[in-house]
């Protein structure tokens, strides 16, 4: 099983589901490019998702695997939806926290003005300079846990804010906004997709439709009291969540 993170979060994340499935699944949380401990290369086309695709399956292979079960949450989301679409013989089942599938996310930002309001920090994001606004403390605002914080600072000093920011300049959409087109490639494997319903970035209306990208089963998870960073505001639910869904 692979965990991938989003923004602004790194590996730890996933502490609590770790613990949780350690038991009868072998766990790796990667942290991405720009990210802690990671390779940082500085031009924005080196954060394309398809080497972010090809960064998972690299981490898939050097743990002597051929195919793994992919969870990501928001940037890991997008990572992993892309994985799944592309690296269908590597990805056993797909787990997907707070990332609406890119095309429910795209018809929002299309056509919901609400969805293109709440996406102001991502165009904020992609303006030049933007990183230069971020600071470790800032970045860790969500983090409730009093002993965890420190940590995530700490990590947070250790990345590069620039690089950070560059998912959003290579992979985010630009004004205007329109629907994707392009042929649709089907999820085929099963997927559990859990969704925060105070998200105030990513806004349920994307959810809608999400079975129709799916080839399998989907299972939609939603929790009213949980933010975007659900792993940590239901963690306990997450993780029962998802062992149960696994163990199915």
């Amino acid at each position: 099983m692979v965990m991938i993170h989003g923004f602004p979060d790194y590996w730890i994340t996933w502490r609590h589901q770790m613990d949780a499935l350690a038991a009868d699944y072998r766990v790796v949380a990667m942290d991405q490019r720009g990210y802690n401990l990671s390779d940082k290369p500085p031009a924005v086309e080196h954060y394309d998702l398809g080497l972010l695709v090809a960064d998972v399956a690299a981490v898939i292979e050097a743990c002597g695997e051929t195919k793994a079960i992919i969870v990501g949450h928001d940037w890991g989301g997008a990572v992993a939806w892309r994985f799944a679409m592309t690296r269908p013989e590597m990805t056993e089942k797909l787990i997907v926290l707070n990332l609406p599938h890119p095309r429910g996310l795209l018809r929002e930002l299309a056509h919901n003005p609400e969805q293109q309001k709440s996406s102001a920090y991502a165009r904020e994001f992609q303006r030049e300079g933007a990183y230069t606004n971020l600071t470790a403390e800032g970045l860790s605002f969500w983090v409730t846990d009093p002993l965890a914080r420190p940590r995530y600072i700490e990590a947070f000093q250790r990345s590069d804010f620039q690089a950070m920011l560059n998912y959003y300049k290579r992979n985010y959409p630009r004004e205007p906004y329109q629907e994707d087109a392009s042929a649709l490639v089907k999820v085929q494997c099963p997927v559990l997709l859990i969704h925060g319903l105070k998200d105030r970035a990513l806004l349920h209306p994307a959810l809608n439709e999400n079975w129709s990208y799916v080839e399998r089963d989907m299972t939609l998870v939603t929790i009213p009291s949980a933010d975007h960073f659900v792993q940590q505001d239901a963690a306990e639910l997450v993780s029962r969540t998802m062992k149960s869904w696994l163990q199915r």
